[in-house]
């Protein structure tokens, strides 16, 4: 392990996964917000979006934006490639190494 790493197997502990995960879905609504730059599978993701922290609308079932990241991980990697955003692509890269 490189020094100045965290190592996720053995403490959580300063790694702000749920205020990375937050601002990661932040650069994400940059692009699928935009018409241009949405479609059918980011319109139904906003759906779900919308039942972040609302188990009451979502049969108790308590979703966060770190499971979103975690389950869809893939298309955010895609979209983060095809529009080039190096910011969000460090991001989820960090996201992905620390927290999933």
């Amino acid at each position: 392990m490189k020094a100045g790493t965290t190592d996720r197997y053995l403490s959580f502990k300063n790694i702000d996964c749920e205020g990375n995960s937050k601002k990661l879905i932040q650069l994400l609504r940059r692009h699928i917000d935009d018409p241009e730059k949405s479609n059918a599978f980011w319109e139904q993701f906003k759906t779900k979006l919308a039942l972040v922290g609302k188990p009451e609308k979502n049969g108790g079932r308590c979703l966060d934006e770190l499971f979103l990241i975690h389950t869809y991980i893939n298309n955010f990697y895609e979209i983060f490639e095809t529009y080039e955003d190096n910011e969000a692509l460090e991001l989820l890269e960090r996201i992905e190494r620390e927290c999933c």
